[in-house]
């Protein structure tokens, strides 16, 4: 039986205090719809998964048919039902709703910082192509809602001239095949020749670093990609060892250098206290409140190098409680940087 005069009533009512952006929802639901249905659906039936009335449905398949959509009905078992071309749906090979593809689109502006990179023209083109399967509306709308937001960049390093290196050491990783490389080391000032099985690129706080297993030192390594001056992919294969894991490898870092567990404690004061609080610096970490508004950070963390300089951004609001090793480092930065400014250039 069909609906009641009441039901649809209550419905048109409804549907008319929807906004704009519902109706831009509901019409990319329906496409899902179609596109995930093998015999089509009746009006009913769509009017049904989306709580619409049937008219609204009506309203909205017209109007994505002057939009551009390849709509298409088809009588069976005495219902028209509506469906979508198959060259349409051959297209799509997964159902994506606005809201997941508003996201995509949106993190066009994240991944700039890969530009000129072996992975940035393909999101580029994936991009693209997601804005050819929609009609205008949904492209205005999109714009629309780029042009609202911004996002910032971090510091990153400029990888055009990395191109190319990027692409063999990313051969190799997925042929599991080891590289020759010469590898300069910063704190050294020195390269060296090293063989290494490379795990994986990871992409962190704009830069490429190879995880990899290097024979010289006999032990996983990190290496920034820039500072590899020489690469040659070899013919040796290799096999990442089922008790590696990079999610373990990475875990208790602060940033890439790595060193033995040590617990750290630090006072932060009630100017700053906030801003500590709002984030998530490091997956062990416990926030102590304090009556006068400080706050007492503790983490366990694989080496103190960088979180050294991380506590020291925050000037005179900071304190290291523990270990004291950390704290008379520190301190003897900190008369480095007084005395350095006390020279004349």
């Amino acid at each position: 039986m069909g609906d009641s005069p009441f039901r649809l009533n209550a419905l048109l009512i409804k549907e008319a205090a929807m906004a704009r952006g519902d109706q831009l929802g509901r019409q990319w639901k329906i496409i899902q719809t179609l596109l995930v249905s093998r015999r089509g659906k009746s009006v009913m039936e769509i009017a049904g998964d989306l709580e619409c009335h049937p008219r609204t449905v009506y309203r909205d398949l017209e109007a994505l048919q002057v939009a551009g959509f390849p709509l298409y009905t088809d009588r069976m078992n005495g219902k028209n039902l509506w469906s979508l071309m198959d060259t349409v749906k051959n297209q799509v090979p997964i159902p994506l709703d606005l809201a997941e593809l508003m996201a995509l689109y949106f993190s066009r502006n994240m991944m700039k910082v890969l530009k000129n990179t072996l992975f940035f023209d393909p999101l580029e083109s994936f991009f693209n192509k997601i804005k050819t399967m929609l009609p205008g509306a949904y492209i205005r709308y999109l714009e629309q809602f780029e042009a609202s937001v911004a996002v910032g960049q971090s510091p990153y390093k400029p990888y055009d001239q990395f191109k190319e290196l990027i692409g063999i050491v990313n051969k190799a990783a997925v042929q599991k095949r080891h590289l020759e490389i010469n590898y300069y080391t910063m704190s050294r000032k020195k390269k060296t020749r090293r063989k290494v099985a490379p795990y994986k690129i990871w992409f962190f706080n704009g830069t490429f670093y190879l995880v990899g297993y290097c024979l010289l030192r006999k032990d996983v390594r990190i290496f920034a990609l820039d500072r590899i001056k020489k690469c040659q992919p070899l013919s040796e294969t290799f096999e990442i060892p089922e008790s590696f894991s990079f999610e373990d490898f990475i875990k208790d870092r602060f940033g890439i250098y790595h060193g033995d567990p040590t617990a750290v404690k630090i006072w932060f004061s009630a100017d700053i206290a906030g801003y500590i609080k709002e984030k998530v610096w490091h997956t062990s970490q416990t926030i102590e409140d304090r009556a006068d508004g400080s706050i007492i950070f503790e983490a366990t963390v694989a080496g103190t190098d960088e979180i050294k300089f991380w506590i020291m951004s925050w000037g005179s609001h900071a304190r290291v409680l523990a270990p004291e090793a950390l704290g008379r480092e520190i301190k003897s930065e900190a008369e480095a940087v007084l005395k350095a400014y006390s020279k004349r250039l």
